[in-house]
């Protein structure tokens, strides 16, 4: 039987339902400087500051984690807990400025916390911005292994802040291509390995020289050319597709998106599929599919920053409805 998230353990309607009854709650608005700008829903929240707007994102790195301990390489998922809240900033258009991290550990371990360090340092560096410090928490009681999160904190003129408001129907759908899995849908990638009956130190079966486990470790990319970008051309709308893949398309605007050329994914997506007998349509549910990023332009501007950014058109905003070479994602 073919596999879905949902049977891997992540029920992606369940969790929406969750998280909307926790936004719920969350009432109090502070007024004046510091006000809140945005609500609570899109990429990253964003405060009043003057002429300025600070954002703040938070987000970890998952069950990534647990094949970083299967193979004993921890330094690349520090880039990940960076890219996951640096994109999110990106996709509003924000620089990103400073980072906290938060290490919930089983026990200390030196060399997890060096290679964890690395990771974490590396992504900075391709952020240009500083990790300011910290948390680092020994659970025995909570935590098998570790769990590792962190907060951006982003700044952004006003009248530059990119919240979809501007996509017009007719404007072209422009392609960034992922790493690869980036830090998305594991629950399912790890099922799939496990049913398999392959391990994570076997070559990988699209390319002999790495591992199972080393493909699915590559770290998410940073779109940092998104900020350059964005002082050139019209932007409208930018999308980070994280967790539950082109279905984030719909936080940024309720027009709709017909992907009719998109971006070819990569080996590893063609791997999990023909191994876990998953279907298309739950795929492009789950993970990225090789489009990390989506840029939206006006079609003046389309081939000029589709060049500057190393993507490709992938297809035009119609009326409504996600479809991918016809295939309608819902």
């Amino acid at each position: 039987m073919a596999l879905t998230y949902s049977q891997a353990g992540v029920d992606i309607e369940r969790e929406n339902s969750a998280i909307a009854a926790l936004a719920k709650q969350l009432v109090y608005k502070r007024k004046g400087l510091g006000a809140p700008l945005t609500d609570v829903g899109h990429y990253a929240g964003l405060i009043d500051f003057g002429e300025y707007a600070l954002a703040l994102t938070t987000d970890g790195v998952g069950s990534k984690v647990l094949i970083a301990n299967e193979m004993k390489r921890w330094n690349t998922v520090g880039i990940d807990c960076i890219a996951m809240n640096v994109n999110d900033l990106l996709a509003m258009g924000i620089e990103p400025l400073a980072f906290v991290d938060y290490i919930a550990i089983q026990e200390p371990n030196n060399e997890i916390m060096k290679q964890i360090g690395e990771g974490l340092a590396k992504g900075a560096e391709i952020s240009r911005m500083t990790i300011v410090g910290g948390e680092t928490a020994t659970l025995p009681d909570i935590i098998n292994g570790f769990d590792l999160a962190g907060t951006c904190l982003g700044m952004v003129k006003k009248d530059s802040i990119i919240t979809g408001e501007r996509i017009e129907i007719g404007d072209v759908i422009i392609g960034l291509p992922s790493n690869g899995v980036h830090s998305n849908g594991y629950s399912l990638v790890r099922r799939i390995i496990k049913d398999s009956g392959y391990s994570y130190q076997d070559a990988f079966p699209y390319n002999k020289n790495t591992t199972i486990g080393d493909e699915l470790l590559s770290p998410t990319r940073i779109y940092m050319e998104i900020l350059d970008a964005a002082q050139k051309f019209d932007i409208h709308g930018l999308a980070h597709i994280t967790g539950s893949g082109l279905m984030k398309l719909h936080r940024i605007t309720k027009l709709g998106f017909d992907i009719s050329d998109p971006l070819p994914p990569q080996p590893v997506f063609r791997f999990l599929q023909e191994e876990g007998e998953v279907e298309d349509l739950e795929m492009y549910k789950t993970f990225n599919m090789g489009m990390g990023f989506v840029v939206l332009v006006p079609q003046s501007d389309a081939e000029d920053a589709s060049k500057m950014m190393g993507g490709k058109i992938v297809g035009e905003i119609v009326d409504e409805g996600i479809f991918v070479k016809g295939m309608e994602i819902k």
